[in-house]
C-alpha cells in the first residue's frame, strides 16, 4: 500500500503556473471572467493528505505485536480505508490540470508542471534519503544507495525499476503519465470538444490496452486510475460550461462504472493478512468523493472560501512527500515508549509543521527561481 496521491494531487491550483499556495480560480460559463478563488479544492487536498497519513500512522506494522483494534478502536477500522484519499487526489488533479492548461501554449503548460512539482519534491527526496541513511548508521537497517537517491530525483524511478525512497512516490508516476498524455491535447489548444474527445479516447484506450500486448500503451493508459483523472476533467468542464451540458455527465457515469470495477483489484492490494477490506465500503467512499466534486463543479461549495485554506492546500504536497517513510520510521523507533495516541498526534503535528516550513522556505522561493530560469530567453532571441 502506498499511500496514493499525491495525492497526492497533486496538481497545481493556479491557472498562471504560480506555486500552489494560491488557490484555484473559478470560472462559471465559457465567457465569464475571473472570479473569487476556489479555495474549497485546497481544503479537499489537505483533507485527502491527512486521511492518507492516518492510514499509515495507524497501520499495524508500527505497533508490533499489539492488536491494532484494541489500541485504536473505531479509528483502526476507519484508517484501513485511508488510502482512498489518493483517489480524491487524482480527481482533483484532473480538475486543476485541465483548468491550468486552458488558454496556455504547450511550453507554458509543461513549465508549470516542473515549477509546481520540482522544488518541493527534490528537497523532500533529499531529506528522506538523508534521514534513512543517518538512521541506518545509528540504529541499523537498510539505507538507500547514492544511485537510488539520485535516480529518485528524476521522479521516474518506477519505470527505471529503481526503488522509491518513499512508498508514496508511486502516485507521482501516475500523475506524470497523466501530464504527458494531456500534453497532446494541450499542444493543439484546449477547447470543450477537444477535451471531451480526449477523455473518450483515453477511456477506450484504457479498456483495450491491457489486452493489446503493448506494455508501453498499457503503462500510458493507466487503466486503474484513468477514470479518476477523466472524472476530474469532466467536473471542470461542468464548472466551466454549465450543468446543462450533458456529455460530461454521461462520461462521468461511465467513469464511475469503470472505477467500481477496478476497485475490486485496488482494494485487494491493501488487504492486511486475515483482514479483507470491503469492496462496498471502498466504492461508497469513492462515490462520496464523486458527490463532493460534483458539488464543487455546480458551485454549491463556493462559500467555503477561507483564506487559510490556501496555505493548507499548499502544505498537502510536502506533507504527502514526507509523512510516510520518515514518519513511520521514527514512530517505529519510539513505539512502546510513547503512548500510541501521543505518538500519532505529535508525529502528525511535526509533519504539518515541516510541510509548512517546506512551503515557506523551499517551495515558494524555489518555484519562483525555477520559473524565472525556465522563462529566460537567449539574448539573441
Amino acid at each position: 500500500m502506498s499511500l496514493p496521491a499525491a495525492p497526492p494531487e497533486l496538481g497545481d491550483l493556479r491557472r498562471d503556473g504560480a506555486p500552489a499556495a494560491a488557490p484555484v480560480e473559478q470560472r462559471r460559463g465559457p465567457a465569464s471572467g475571473p472570479k473569487p478563488r476556489l479555495r474549497v479544492l485546497d481544503g479537499l487536498r489537505i483533507v485527502a493528505a491527512v486521511v492518507v497519513l492516518s492510514a499509515h500512522y495507524v497501520h499495524p506494522v508500527i505497533w508490533g505485536s499489539r492488536e491494532n483494534r484494541e489500541l485504536f478502536g473505531p479509528l483502526a477500522t476507519a484508517s484501513r480505508y485511508g488510502w482512498l484519499g489518493v483517489e480524491l487526489f487524482f480527481m482533483i488533479s484532473g480538475f486543476v490540470i485541465c483548468m491550468s492548461a486552458w488558454g496556455r501554449p504547450l511550453g507554458s503548460y509543461l513549465r508549470s508542471r516542473v515549477v509546481r512539482l520540482g522544488p518541493a519534491y527534490w528537497f523532500c527526496a533529499l531529506v528522506t534519503g538523508a534521514v534513512m541513511t543517518v538512521y541506518a548508521q545509528f540504529y541499523g537497517g537498510n539505507h538507500p544507495t547514492p544511485s537510488q537517491i539520485l535516480t529518485n530525483l528524476t521522479m521516474v524511478q518506477m519505470p527505471l525499476n529503481n526503488p522509491s525512497l518513499d512508498p508514496s512516490y508511486w502516485t507521482l508516476w501516475s500523475e506524470a503519465r497523466f501530464y504527458l498524455i494531456f500534453a497532446i491535447v494541450a499542444w493543439k489548444g484546449l477547447t470543450y470538444r477537444r477535451v471531451m474527445n480526449f477523455c473518450w479516447i483515453w477511456t477506450v484506450v484504457s479498456i483495450l490496452a491491457p489486452t493489446s500486448g503493448l506494455p508501453v500503451l498499457e503503462a500510458l493508459a493507466n487503466q486503474t486510475y484513468s477514470p479518476l483523472f477523466i472524472s476530474g476533467i469532466c467536473f471542470y468542464l461542468i464548472r466551466r460550461e454549465g450543468a446543462r451540458v450533458g456529455e460530461p455527465w454521461i462520461l462521468l457515469a461511465m467513469s464511475w462504472l469503470l472505477m467500481q470495477r477496478y476497485m475490486t483489484d485496488i482494494h485487494g492490494w491493501n488487504t492486511r493478512p486475515g483482514d479483507k477490506l470491503s469492496w462496498a465500503v471502498c466504492v461508497a467512499v469513492v462515490t462520496f468523493f464523486y458527490l463532493v466534486m460534483a458539488a464543487v463543479a455546480l458551485g454549491w461549495l463556493d462559500r467555503i472560501n477561507w483564506r487559510w485554506l490556501s496555505v493548507a492546500g499548499a502544505m498537502s504536497y510536502p506533507l504527502y512527500l514526507l509523512h510516510q517513510q520518515v514518519g513511520v520510521t521514527l514512530m517505529e523507533h519510539w513505539e512502546g515508549t510513547v503512548h500510541p495516541y501521543v505518538l500519532i498526534l505529535s508525529m502528525t503535528c511535526s509533519m504539518l509543521l515541516a510541510s509548512w516550513l517546506v512551503v515557506k522556505f523551499v517551495e515558494r522561493p524555489g518555484s519562483a527561481a525555477l520559473k524565472r530560469m525556465l522563462e529566460r530567453r537567449p539574448a539573441r532571441a
